[in-house]
């Protein structure tokens, strides 16, 4: 069963280590951003092995709560960037 639904886009990703992305785009059918009140992509995992996927991932859901775009813990952008601050990889759209 394949469930259509309207989530915002991961517009590009730089975590080019994730097993979901290729070519700077994630691949995951979704995504899930937050670890308490950071921007954590929480769908993100480090494998030499990279998804064979086309599709653009979309946010399924967000646990930033202090987040503008969040609105019952769902992501209200337009689009999203997933990218690098400090070690982890973070929501890049997120606005406190």
């Amino acid at each position: 069963m394949i469930i259509a639904t309207d989530m915002p886009e991961v517009s590009s990703c730089a975590a080019s280590e994730c097993a979901y992305n290729t070519d700077s785009a994630c691949h995951a059918r979704a995504i899930t951003i937050g670890d308490g009140n950071h921007p954590d992509c929480d769908t993100f995992f480090s494998n030499h092995q990279h998804t064979k996927r086309e599709r653009v991932a979309g946010v399924g859901a967000c646990k930033v709560t202090g987040c503008n775009h969040n609105v019952d813990f769902e992501c209200c952008a337009d689009q999203i960037e997933l990218g690098y601050s400090g070690d982890s990889v973070n929501c890049l759209t997120y606005a406190h």
